[in-house]
């Protein structure tokens, strides 16, 4: 199955909450007579609703909201005019990772119960696919459970994997991480972290740790940070996601668990309030079900055409 049909089942339960009461608006505002004059108040109150209801979030449905009003101007559809605003936001903070020099180190963080080591294990898998040797680091030397679980998630993808004794210093993990990459000639190195809250000032600052480790020993690493959200838990990952921007240096989201939420658009609020890319979506528990993040696909699979 490609990438539309991965994101498409990934979608399906926030499709089904939104696209009849999305066709229903679109049957109203989209018929011929109708393109050309104002959309009613009403209408917008039902489309506001229905976009919050998805969790698209308040300031990009403000800004949806603003240009379906403005509607009358150039005779667009009501659901090209929509998804059209939200490639727009995607597009906004679309930015590629510059490696100078590699190996290229991306850390894996977040809060325990977001899929975070899971998706170390699966993006590993994906990497390999697409023809990189990637190298997986055990950095979450706190929990051995999470050790054990990456090592089977490593086995899966067919990597090789660093990891210490329980309680080991994780920054001494990924500095002996980053020197088997470079006498192996693997790259990237995915380092997954352990879990913690942004109030837990011990554990952000051994995250900083790491990072700076990362960057003795390759000038600009890490050139990646992926925070991994739920997208179960729709607004509060956004909120999640704010207070760990500052303190971990996050460029890029991991959205996960897609395919468990009727609340899929929780990933237009996080690209439009926090200015943040999303890189890749969880669509299944499977090793293969991390996909790479496409916003034209994402818009086609969440207003997906009944009518």
């Amino acid at each position: 199955m490609g990438f539309f049909g991965r994101i498409r089942d990934g979608l399906s339960r926030t499709t089904q909450q939104i696209v009849a009461r999305f066709d229903d608006i679109a049957r109203r505002v989209d018929a011929p007579e109708q393109r050309s004059r104002p959309v009613e108040a009403a209408t917008l109150d039902a489309l506001e609703e229905l976009l919050i209801s998805a969790d698209i979030g308040v300031g990009a449905t403000d800004r949806i909201i603003a240009a379906v009003r403005m509607r009358s101007r150039n005779g667009a559809s009501l659901r090209d005019l929509v998804k059209q605003e939200i490639r727009d936001v995607f597009a906004a903070v679309d930015r590629p990772i510059v490696v100078a020099q590699h190996p290229k180190v991306t850390l894996i963080v977040g809060v325990n119960g977001t899929g975070k080591t899971t998706t170390v294990g699966k993006l590993a898998n994906l990497l390999k696919k697409e023809g990189h040797a990637p190298l997986v680091c055990a950095a979450d030397t706190f929990r051995a459970a999470a050790v054990e679980q990456l090592e089977i998630w490593a086995t899966r993808a067919g990597v090789d994997l660093i990891r210490a004794r329980e309680g080991a210093d994780p920054a001494a993990v990924v500095f002996d991480a980053i020197s088997s990459g470079k006498a192996k000639g693997r790259d990237p190195i995915l380092v997954d972290t352990a879990g913690r809250l942004h109030t837990r000032v011990n554990l952000m600052n051994e995250l900083d740790k790491i990072r700076r480790i990362a960057a003795r020993e390759v000038p600009g690493a890490p050139q990646e940070v992926l925070l991994v959200l739920d997208a179960t838990v729709g607004q509060n990952g956004v909120t999640q996601a704010r207070e760990f921007m500052s303190a971990a240096g996050v460029n890029g989201i991991v959205l996960t668990k897609l395919d468990g939420t009727a609340k899929g658009g929780v990933a237009v609020a996080i690209a439009h309030d926090l200015k943040l890319p999303i890189r890749y979506v969880g669509v299944g528990e499977g090793i293969d079900d991390l996909v790479p993040f496409s916003a034209d696909e994402y818009v086609d699979g969440l207003f997906e055409e009944k009518w």
